[in-house]
């Protein structure tokens, strides 16, 4: 009666993950059993009468296929992906309604009528099962197709609830596909006909607004649109699965590639991620998810649904899930138990999705023609060419019930078709689309893409010349009208689209994906440019100018558009503030606007894209350079307030709750991926940058060399400008640092008091009643405070204890008594004393112990100099130790365990330290500044076979993974704290030039530059970032650090 009815162990598997062993899933068949042999009826029952089974397409058509009464779900399966001429088949499934009006998968592995209740009544209806997290996986065009269509099939449903605006957008695309170009008439006769949202009609004119903006714009274009938007929706995918807590909270369970997730309402409040999860298991109606212990969190959660049969088909969605997206094989099959089974035997039976992409990829089939029911423009990059060579046999061929006479031919009869047939138009070429982010406070303006002749587009690759300006979303407020920028930005494509469709074999829509498809045709085209371009130095010098400043014009847009236009829709910023903070930084946003596309100009020609006579005129940058930092010289009044706006932004906030708020709610948008304040700090960091740059190009060149005189002169402004800034940098970057703690911690009201500087956070082992336990140390000028990160709903460190530093005095064991006389034997440990307590502390190595050690002397001789006491300033900035408990840290309404993040502060460089047990000083910080870096590079997972190309940004100790240059926030990011990087060796099996390895335990990722000194820089700047020396080595002569830098 006590036992588990169903288990399922999550293996450690690739998936996302770096550095984990190949492993296999575990399959229900017996052993020297495979899928056709199971499902093959004996044959004394071949000849069972037929059924006839209605399945509902995703366009919306009917087809009824005879089938016999035996037929296992696989065979029902195979014909109608045959029907179809499916070939990435592995996406979709058939589901149904059972008695209680929930939706059901069908399983491969059963007969229908064992599943189906009354299989001659019901609608079955053929739909995506999994959803990739990027429609590039995709390699068919037909595939995102079908994916549109489901998209569409969820907004009618109100599965996929978002903004009107989004909602919209996603229609008007779905117009573009279906009706072609824009004509108000037949756009509001289409849409008095067609519903595709509960009360369009309300948002009819934002609908027709936008498809006004798609000209041009071809069905699979619009498809591949449709999947962008809605990929970043936050219910893409999801199908909910009503459940309770063990407090009886109502709430919701889905799964996606990610792992389990947690809803209320359509908010999502917690992911438990495959890494995370040891164990899926169901009792009756208890869900139970099994996590790796970590910390003092509990390890076990429990979720209660609505009967026993619900929380198994949630089960069984979980097991399929994570075997399609984690697992690189198909499962092996399971030993057939000799006496007798416990449990559920359930097993996901089809390819995972590693091999559908290499089944793909090396099938290397023709692509086929196919029909859009909906669409009068009836487009195909699959018909390639009229004389079409039979497909290959596809996986699931194989999967017909052999000695049947109707699994030879089972016939399809189409019962209606929602959309009258027109002929098949072919397209010989496609343009790359024009894309409308709907997740900007600004419309980006999308450039008319005219039909392109197949003449033309068989004789060259094109490239129109995009000129976008801020990825753009509307926004009602009337107010942000006056913020539109006045002249569109120049930006380069970052990939050129070959329009040659019958010479290219997958669709020009690929984006740069973030798997392993296609990784080969990305490594090709990289190879090729890699020829073509200049082999200077001094060229990639100035590209890497050119990638650093497209990366700082993106976080200056932080704040002059996304943090603009969050105060304006709130209300919540007062006029003085607002005008302080963005008359200061809109026009140093502007002059950056031109500056980079100068930059962008000057690389082009520099590339070789204009006559050979020419060309040596524009291969240099100083004149560039020279030219933009004069006239950035006069903005030095503008960085020197920067000061004044940090501060009265901070005293705002504290003192404007609705302020506050917003403040906090920005920092938890994905565009906002460091601290806020730190974006303010960006152009004095940005000068440093320059003068760094500058004096690589100084000592590359020659005196002789015709840009070496320009350089050295915009060496001399950006020095001078420099110069003044420099103690003004310092100053800010201590009080950025204390205000992001003064959010991250609790129990203290005013860290940011005059004269205290922050010095070193790390982590340290505190001697307790229980043993050693782990706390986060803060040492600052006059005090030096220990925290835990406990069970919190905000994500922060609850301080425990403060020591003053007057007074204090520090006792370090020689090693033999540490090791041996000391009773506790705890390596690298030291005692502070001071007035109010004595503490016993252990560091993780020697290094820290001596950083830490250095760092409290310098920081109590301090103290000692100091005439003021810190006593007062203590008592004043600490709450009151009765006053903790009031504060957001335990509060009756915060959440249970498992809904911790729903509102909590984001993951900072501190909760990293924490995690990776790790210490920072303010040096570290400092030395940050100046190695910062962006650019174009290919990732390889350790256990992946292709190179995906990403755009990497370096900076806070973090690598942050774009698609492109022009997306406005990260996919992910990885933390380097703990990270080594080397260079790969013979066991890595790395055969490429330009690659560095970075390792932390078992992950690994390898990173391919395009050049030697992109290469060069990249392992430069991030050993000088995790190295975080101790102070003693940032005390070097002035000659011997000289000689470690540029």
């Amino acid at each position: 009666m006590g036992e588990i009815e169903g288990t399922y162990r999550v293996l450690q598997t690739p998936g996302s993950r770096l550095g984990v062993q190949k492993t296999v899933g575990v399959s229900t068949l017996e052993s020297g059993q495979n899928v056709s042999t199971a499902m093959a009826p004996s044959p004394a029952k071949t000849h069972e009468r037929d059924l006839p089974i209605k399945i509902r397409m995703l366009d919306n058509t009917v087809e009824v296929l005879d089938i016999e009464s035996k037929y296992y779900g696989q065979t029902l399966l195979t014909e109608v992906y045959k029907h179809l001429n499916l070939i990435e088949s592995d996406y979709f499934g058939i589901e149904f309604q059972n008695i209680q009006s929930y939706w059901i998968w069908l399983e491969p592995m059963k007969p229908v009528i064992k599943q189906v209740r009354r299989p001659k009544t019901t609608m079955l209806r053929l739909a995506v099962k999994f959803f990739p997290p990027d429609p590039g996986q995709l390699q068919e065009e037909y595939t995102r197709y079908l994916f549109a269509l489901q998209i569409k099939r969820d907004l009618a449903e109100e599965r996929l609830t978002c903004s009107d605006n989004t909602a919209a957008l996603l229609v008007s695309h779905l117009l573009q596909s279906e009706i072609g170009d824009f004509d108000e008439s037949e756009d509001r006769e289409h849409l008095k006909t067609n519903q595709y949202l509960p009360n369009q009609e309300r948002i009819e004119g934002k609908i027709l607004e936008f498809h006004r903006k798609h000209v041009g714009q071809t069905p699979a274009e619009s498809d591949f649109q449709v999947l962008e938007i809605a990929r970043k929706l936050e219910m893409y995918g999801i199908r909910f699965h009503l459940a309770s807590d063990r407090e009886g909270t109502k709430i919701n369970l889905a799964v996606s590639h990610m792992g389990v997730l947690v809803f209320q309402g359509n908010t999502k409040i917690n992911t438990f991620n495959w890494s995370k999860v040891r164990k899926l298991s169901f009792k009756r109606k208890r869900f139970l998810i099994k996590l790796h212990p970590e910390g003092p969190y509990q390890d076990t959660l429990e979720f209660l649904l609505g009967s026993r049969d619900e929380c198994k088909n949630f089960w069984k969605i979980c097991v399929e899930y994570h075997t399609f997206f984690r697992l690189f094989d198909q499962p092996k099959p399971k030993a057939k138990a000799v006496f007798f089974t416990r449990g559920s035997s359930f097993r996901y039976s089809g390819r995972t999705q590693k091999q559908l992409v290499d089944y793909i990829k090396d099938s290397g089939m023709k692509k086929t023609p196919y029909e859009r029911r909906h669409s009068k423009a009836r487009a195909s990059t699959r018909a390639s060419n009229t004389d079409v060579p039979k497909q290959s046999v596809p996986f699931t061929e194989g999967l017909r019930t052999p000695g049947s006479p109707a699994s030879a031919a089972a016939p399809f009869h189409s019962v209606h078709s929602s959309a009258i047939p027109t002929p098949v138009l072919p397209i010989f070429a496609e343009t790359s689309p024009s894309s409308l982010d709907p997740r900007a406070p600004y419309t980006r303006i999308p450039e008319k893409n005219t039909a392109v002749p197949a003449e033309a587009a068989g004789r060259k690759l094109m490239q129109q010349p995009g000129s976008p300006v801020l990825q753009g979303r509307p926004v009602d407020h009337p107010q942000l009208s006056s913020l539109m920028l006045k002249s569109p930005l120049g930006l380069n494509p970052a990939f050129q689209v070959n329009l040659n469709a019958a010479s290219q074999g997958s669709s020009p829509l690929l984006s740069p994906v973030l798997s392993d498809a296609g990784g080969a045709r990305i490594e090709e085209d990289d190879e090729m440019k890699r020829k073509c371009c200049p082999t200077d130095k001094a060229y990639f010098i100035a590209k890497e100018i050119l990638a650093t400043e497209r990366t700082y014009l993106k976080d200056l847009e932080v704040i002059t558009v996304w943090f603009r236009s969050a105060v304006i829709k709130e209300n919540a910023m007062p006029e003085g503030l607002m005008t302080l903070l963005f008359s200061n930084i809109d026009p140093l946003y502007e002059f950056h606007r031109g500056f980079l596309k100068e930059i962008e100009q000057r690389l082009s020609l520099w590339e070789g894209k204009t006559n050979a006579h020419m060309k040596g005129d524009y291969q240099r940058i100083g004149d560039v350079m020279l030219r933009n930092m004069r006239t950035l010289k006069e903005f030095t009044s503008y960085l020197q307030k920067h000061d004044e706006v940090l501060t009265e932004l901070e005293k705002a906030t504290k003192r404007l709750k609705k302020l506050e708020m917003v403040y906090k709610d920005f920092e938890l948008q994905k565009v906002c991926y460091l601290p806020l304040n730190t974006f303010l700090l960006k152009p004095i960091q940005r000068l440093m940058h320059y003068k760094l740059i500058l004096g690589r190009l100084c000592k590359h060149y020659t005196a002789e060399h015709r840009d070496f005189a320009d350089c050295r002169n915009a060496l001399k402004e950006v020095t001078e400008m420099t110069s003044r800034l420099q103690h003004s940098l310092i100053r800010l970057e201590n009080f950025q640092k204390l205000t992001e703690l003064q959010h991250d911690l609790i129990g203290i009201d005013n860290l940011t008091a005059p004269g205290r500087e922050f010095i070193r956070e790390g982590c340290l082992y505190k001697l307790t009643k229980k043993g050693l336990q782990q706390r986060m140390f803060f040492l600052f000028s006059d005090m030096l405070l220990y925290t835990s990160k406990g069970v919190t709903g905000t994500n922060q460190f609850k301080i425990h204890g403060h020591l003053p530093l007057h007074g204090m005095l520090l006792i370090v064991l020689d090693p033999p008594v540490e090791e041996s006389e000391n009773e506790w034997a705890v390596p690298h440990c030291f005692t502070i004393y001071s007035a109010q307590k004595t503490i016993v502390v252990a560091a993780s190595t020697r290094l820290e112990m001596r950083k830490w050690i250095e760092d409290l002397n310098v920081a109590i001789e301090m103290a000692k100099k100091s005439t003021e006491k810190s006593d007062m300033l203590l008592e004043n900035s600490l709450c009151n130790r009765s006053n903790i408990f009031c504060s957001l840290a335990v509060s009756p309404e915060l959440p249970p365990r498992y809904l911790l993040g729903q509102a909590q502060r984001p993951n900072t460089i501190t909760h990293v330290c924490w995690y990776r047990n790790q210490s920072l000083s303010l040096s570290d910080y400092l030395c940050m500044i100046q190695n910062q870096l962006s650019g174009y590079l290919l990732r390889k997972f350790k256990n992946s076979n292709g190179w995906q190309k990403l755009w990497v940004v370096f900076t806070n100790f973090c690598l942050f993974f774009y698609k492109t240059h022009q997306d406005d926030y990260p996919l992910a990011s990885l933390p380097l704290l703990g990270y080594a990087v080397s260079s790969p060796g013979e066991a890595d099996g790395i055969q490429k030039d330009y690659v560095f390895k970075l390792q932390f335990k078992s992950h690994v990722y390898f990173f391919r530059a395009e050049s030697k000194y992109t290469f060069e820089r990249w392992m430069e700047v991030i050993k000088r970032a995790t190295s975080s020396p101790a102070r003693s080595s940032l005390l070097l002569p002035k000659d011997e650090k000289d000689s470690h830098t540029d």
